[in-house]
């Protein structure tokens, strides 16, 4: 399946020159772009409709950016990509913390939207949506934890947890080197791929994000993801 086949954008932005412009370079790429200039409208139709991801603005009329990506995380794990201006890093934090999968800052280049928006589409691709034929050699199985990594799966205690593409990709990174303890440096380096400015709080939003979802239905699946105190996170297995 080409990894642009059905993917379609949801553009959100009160400026109609920034939606018109990452319009035309993401249609240049095969993508398909639908718009919002809104909060309110964003949300509408990112609950009523399945986008592969949302470009979505932090500063909006009524309901700004943060609080649509909080709304929206209490029913989809859609992949999102905020844009913010220079100097809103206290938004930028706020964005990871309601589960924003990264951030680009204005003024922007379209190029290194275009690359953030193919990294993101790459991880949540055709392999997420197999959920019934997982190749068994590819799956992670703990006591409290089993991870489906051809299905993009992940279960806790028995019950089906919903995870960010960003998020499932943390564990799983975690947990292909249990016991290994690695510093939030080596995590945005190989988690996020790129250079991601040096904002070390990206990892701990993440991680306290993945180790709530977890714990509302396995504290002993949310317990393995452990803190090492002064060096990084790693995934203990109990004993």
């Amino acid at each position: 399946m080409n990894e642009l086949e059905f993917n379609e954008i949801l553009v959100v932005d009160d400026e109609e020159r920034i939606r018109r412009l990452l319009r035309m370079y993401l249609e240049k790429e095969g993508y398909t772009i639908d718009e919002a200039e809104d909060g309110e409208s964003a949300l509408q139709k990112a609950t009523e409709k399945d986008y592969d991801l949302i470009l979505l603005d932090v500063m909006l009329p009524g309901i700004d950016g943060v609080e649509v990506c909080s709304r929206l995380r209490q029913v989809k794990s859609t992949p999102v990509i905020m844009l913010t201006a220079k100097g809103e890093e206290v938004n930028r934090v706020q964005g990871f913390e309601v589960g924003a999968d990264d951030y680009v800052v204005k003024p922007f280049s379209p190029r290194e939207v275009i690359y953030r928006v193919k990294a993101i589409l790459r991880r949540s691709s055709a392999t997420a949506y197999l959920t019934k034929e997982a190749n068994t050699s590819n799956n992670i199985v703990f006591p409290h934890l089993i991870i489906e990594h051809d299905a993009h799966r992940v279960t806790a205690g028995g019950q089906e947890v919903s995870l960010t593409p960003k998020e499932y990709e943390l564990l799983h990174y975690l947990a292909t080197s249990p016991d290994k303890v690695f510093s939030r440096e080596d995590l945005l380096k190989d988690v996020w791929n790129y250079e991601f400015f040096g904002d070390l709080r990206t990892v701990d939003t993440h991680v306290k994000r993945l180790r709530e979802k977890l714990n509302k239905v396995s504290p002993e699946a949310a317990s393995m993801i452990t803190t090492v105190w002064g060096v990084g996170y790693k995934l203990e297995v109990p004993k």
